[in-house]
């Protein structure tokens, strides 16, 4: 067949509006004229709308690395006083683990390193690792029934942030940025921050995929912010060049762009545009955002010393609560550490203190400042840890826990989900979920549900298949709904 005559019978559809006057050309050139659409909630399409929206905003602290429920917020009393005994075969019936894990036999129960204690009106367990997210256990609602599917760290983090524990789906934050667009064009609407509590032996690797856009247009993708005084690469002017000069040369590209979008109507010339056009407005609004001089004393002192400390996880949680106040959608942050095969009595205790204070004062400041109602912060990692040592008694200083995806705690708050409760419930020893079990697709769908989102209806079409974050699972949590 002739070339040509292929590639017109060719044409999609997406690039058949791409060519009419209502297509991707005509936002492609509202972008270069400075003015890049914005979604609101009026306009999302009306099969996607489900419910009025509670939450505007998200800011995920998410914990890589798997953090212990059970030295942090799932109080066992039975585990304590079964400590150095075997698990009950019961427990352990279809059970998938880890390969690091000992054999069955050799299985022995470990009681928690640190006591609880009860903190507030709602009298919620809380570990002496944790005060400060203790004195806020009011405002937030412990989920003590999470479960997930995968027993590794990158396939469960996948499967926690895109739904599949394969690399190249999107990921939540870029559904969000596709679905309900943006609140500022001067700032992404998806933005990743990542940090490391210094002298760790257990960090995990951030991998680009985990704020991916997968299939959806690349400007959906999560923009990653760094320590510096660059905090996003390639936005700023190279030596020779000033803005009147780079304003030009973004004007003749784009010009360039439109005539190839027009000519051959691929959606990706248009994220381009999109994107070269954010990168010019982010030189003026990136370097206010990092500029934290302006805040006080107190608000400082609020988030801990390592706040003056760049890239630390105390700076990113001030910065997180910086860009929802200038309308970032979804800010991801992620802390690594959590991975304590051997280290459950000495950088467990690191990494709680660096990431528990921090937590606590981003909730507290944002209610402080009316930003609360509407935002919903959630403090999760991919699975939790097992009931058992991993490691010998004899050894204290090396003991730890393995992989656990079978039961595990998160936490969440604000963006209309009821404050002061615990929802579901464990065994006796932490092994299993049992009382209202919550899947990672069940989390993914209430997520959406308090944006205003019915998460069955969010869909982009790829190779001939209606993806979704939720895939074909997943149901709304409704009893942790305010």
């Amino acid at each position: 067949m002739d070339p040509l005559l292929e590639q017109q019978y060719l044409v999609n559809r997406r690039q058949f509006f791409s060519k009419s006057s209502t297509g991707i050309g005509v936002a492609a050139l509202a972008s270069l004229l400075g003015q890049e659409s914005q979604a609101d909630d009026a306009e999302l399409p009306a099969a996607i709308k489900q419910v009025a929206p509670k939450a505007k905003r998200v800011i995920l602290l998410f914990q890589n690395g798997g953090p212990t429920h059970l030295e942090l917020f799932d109080y066992k009393p039975e585990l304590k006083k079964r400590h150095g005994q075997s698990v009950p075969a019961s427990y352990m019936e279809g059970k998938r683990f880890s390969t690091m894990s000992a054999s069955a036999d050799k299985r022995k129960l470990l009681a928690p390193v640190e006591p609880y204690k009860q903190y507030g009106e709602s009298g919620s367990w809380v570990s002496d690792l944790m005060p400060y997210t203790g004195k806020i256990s009011d405002e937030i609602c412990f989920i003590k029934s999470m479960h997930t599917e995968q027993v590794n760290h990158a396939p469960a983090i996948n499967f926690f942030l895109s739904g599949n524990q394969l690399a190249g789906r999107p990921t939540a934050g870029s559904w969000l940025s596709y679905g309900l667009g943006s609140l500022n064009k001067n700032l992404p609407t998806f933005a990743v921050m990542t940090s490391v509590s210094k002298g760790t032996t257990c960090g995990q690797i951030f991998y680009d995929s985990y704020w991916s856009s997968g299939f959806l247009p690349s400007r959906h993708q999560g923009v990653k912010f760094r320590a510096g005084e660059s905090p996003v690469l390639y936005i700023n002017n190279p030596k020779g060049m000033n803005s009147k000069l780079r304003r030009n040369m973004l004007d003749g590209i784009a010009q360039l762009n439109e005539r190839k979008l027009a000519e051959v109507g691929d959606p990706e010339i248009s994220a381009r545009i999109a994107q070269y056009e954010m990168a010019y407005r982010m030189q003026t609004s990136v370097p206010e955002l990092a500029d934290i001089s302006g805040e006080s004393k107190a608000t400082l002192e609020h988030y801990g010393p390592s706040v003056n400390e760049p890239g630390t996880f105390a700076r990113n949680c001030l910065l997180a609560r910086r860009l929802v106040e200038r309308g970032t959608r979804f800010v991801q942050l992620m802390h690594a550490g959590w991975d304590q095969h051997r280290s459950l009595t000495t950088e467990l205790y690191t990494q709680c203190r660096d990431t528990d204070q921090p937590s606590a004062a981003l909730v507290t400041d944002l209610k402080s400042r009316g930003l609360l109602e509407d935002t919903l912060v959630i403090w999760a990692g991919e699975f939790g840890r097992t009931p058992f040592i991993q490691g010998s008694f004899d050894n204290r200083p090396k003991w730890g826990r393995d992989h656990h995806p079978h039961a595990y705690t998160i936490w969440m708050a604000g963006g209309g989900v009821k404050p002061g409760i615990s929802h579901g419930a464990s065994d006796d020893i932490g092994f299993n979920a049992v009382e209202d079990k919550v899947h990672v697709h069940d989390l993914q769908a209430t997520i959406l549900h308090l944006l205003g989102i019915n998460h069955e209806k969010l869909t982009f079409k790829f190779q001939g298949r209606h993806y979704r974050l939720t895939d074909v699972h997943g149901h709304v949590v409704k009893p942790i709904l305010a």
